[in-house]
């Protein structure tokens, strides 16, 4: 009998129905730079920074504190102080409301923390924004910190160090009592100033309108972490209202040191040598 009149082979399959593997969440994070996941321990150890491109995460408040200042040095001011409702803000969600969800959020009472420390046992004043809680932006509270370190710093004759990571800049839910902080902060610094102290600006992505309009643009030396976006309005709105494209990088730390409106780019691994460098020649 030929090939051809054999009769056709059915093979048997025996279907084995396998339970997927089930795999933690959370040990991934995709970096937003260049799309590759990193293992999160790395990142940690990396200090939130991508391995491959480079790319800074935001960090908050805390983790840039442990990252810059002697442990156990840092003794922080005004731990107690939370905002109020002083235009009893409605809208999709009160002013009220905002405030209790991104408390719980991120376990502080606001959008700072200010205090002293050492860095390489070089006493300073430092305060940093954490732009989980509202964007990081400044309302009576923020200033009010801000304000008091500033002060402080002064008084005690140190130097003072800002980290700004801002995008939100004045605070709407408190309308002019949120702008006024822009003019506190700033006649804080101008004190600081006239007694020939030393105050560090450092910018972190992003840094954008009523923080970079006052305090953030004033630093003796601003230093800026790689890549970060610094500004007053984005780029796109002001695309929009110019009608017309933008420079390749326009606001990012790269174009802004290029054009003289900050003094350094310094990568997170560096920033505290760079930081009691700067301390120790000035």
């Amino acid at each position: 009998m030929g090939w051809e009149k054999m009769p056709l082979f059915k093979p048997k399959y025996t279907i084995v129905k396998v339970k997927k593997k089930e795999i933690p969440g959370g040990l991934w994070t995709k970096c937003e730079e260049c799309a590759v996941p990193v293992y999160n321990k790395t990142l940690d150890e990396n200090s939130k920074v991508c391995p491959k491109c480079g790319y800074h995460f935001t960090l908050t408040a805390k983790e840039r504190i442990n990252l810059l200042i002697d442990e156990p040095s840092f003794k922080e001011y005004d731990a107690d102080l939370s905002s109020s409702d002083p235009l009893g803000f409605k809208g999709p969600k009160t002013y009220v409301d905002k405030l209790k969800s991104d408390q719980e959020a991120t376990g502080l009472r606001e959008a700072v923390i200010s205090g002293e420390g050492r860095i390489n046992n070089k006493k300073i004043v430092m305060a940093v924004t954490d732009s989980r809680f509202i964007m990081g932006s400044m309302g009576s509270v923020v200033g009010e910190k801000i304000t008091r370190a500033i002060e402080k710093a002064t008084a005690l004759k140190l130097a003072v160090i800002i980290i700004s990571g801002s995008g939100g800049g004045a605070r709407m839910y408190e309308g002019m009592f949120s702008l006024m902080q822009m003019a506190k902060t700033s006649a804080a610094l101008g004190g600081h100033h006239r007694a020939g102290l030393l105050y560090i600006s450092v910018l972190t992505n992003p840094t954008m309108a009523g923080i970079m309009a006052s305090f953030a643009g004033l630093g003796d030396l601003i230093l800026a972490e790689p890549k970060a976006l610094i500004g007053f309005t984005g780029p796109r709105v002001i695309e929009q209202t110019l009608r017309q494209k933008l420079p390749h990088g326009f606001q990012k730390s790269e174009f802004l040191l290029e054009h003289g409106l900050i003094d350094m780019i310094v990568q997170r691994k560096n920033l505290k040598s760079t930081l009691s460098q700067l301390l120790e020649y000035l």
